[in-house]
């Protein structure tokens, strides 16, 4: 009876396990495995924005040179932000930001092709600055985006329209740190720290003083007891319906911001 060996007749019984984690697990052990290493998300957070102070910072027309001091500034404060890209900037050098800010738990937006007024171009062409970005932004992160920004912020009905058809909700602002007017850095952190809860913050990730901003606007922010967030995160469960414009949960009452 001592030499007998027993076979196990049933599966064993394991906890529940995300597939793409475990994906992420087994090739991370298999460092001579063939091909791209898959990009895994972090689960959506469940913040309740309607009780908390909310912001969201959202940086366009990157990735640029900055951009990873960006995101490592963001990472020490535990805090979320929405990039709109524009796919013209996405490239080998700066795919590999893209894929972070995915594997960070950013949000990634549609920002047009090459930044043209979009509401001067035809419905192809705005349909083609659409699209492009979409597919370049899949191809190298795999993420559909579901967020656009208008460049200017110059839209309309033909906006609206070919949005709706891409299933991109457009998203402006309701605080404009004047960034890339204003090229100095404690101005604009003076700006972004003032932000009401529920705003949405302006910002570029092309310009040096901006990021030099950057660490300012988090402390400053942080010690006011805000919450970074994403912006599909200051919507929480509420759909964004595409074509339609959004700017932030910020209102105005009596003359002053508030929730």
């Amino acid at each position: 009876m001592d030499d007998i060996v027993r076979i196990r007749t049933s599966a064993p019984v394991r906890g529940n396990v995300d597939p793409r984690l475990l994906a992420a697990r087994v090739i991370a052990q298999q460092p001579g495995w063939p091909g791209a290493r898959p990009i895994v998300a972090p689960h959506r957070r469940s913040i309740r924005c309607e009780q908390i102070k909310c912001v969201a910072l959202t940086f366009d027309d990157g990735p640029f040179d900055y951009t990873g001091k960006v995101l490592d500034m963001l990472a020490e404060h535990h805090a979320k932000a929405t990039f709109f890209v524009v796919g013209h900037m996405v490239n080998a050098q700066t795919g590999f930001t893209l894929r972070r800010m995915v594997s960070e738990g950013h949000e990634l937006g549609n920002h047009s092709w090459d930044h043209p007024t979009l509401t001067a171009l035809s419905h192809e062409a705005l349909r083609g600055q659409l699209e492009r970005t979409q597919e370049v932004v899949r191809a190298v992160t795999g993420t559909t985006m579901r967020l656009m920004r208008p460049p200017y912020g110059a839209t309309d009905g033909k906006v609206a329209e070919e949005t709706a058809r891409a299933g991109l909700a457009q998203i402006m602002w309701d605080l404009d740190t004047l960034d890339w007017r204003d090229r100095d850095s404690a101005l604009v952190a003076r700006r972004a720290s003032a932000a009401p809860p529920g705003s949405v913050v302006l910002m570029h990730d092309i310009h040096k003083s901006t990021v030099e901003a950057v660490p300012r606007l988090l402390r400053e922010l942080d010690a006011k007891g805000y919450t970074f967030v994403t912006v599909s995160e200051l919507y929480g469960t509420r759909e964004l319906t595409p074509g339609k414009r959004y700017a932030g949960e910020a209102e105005e009452e009596n003359g002053t911001k508030r929730r």
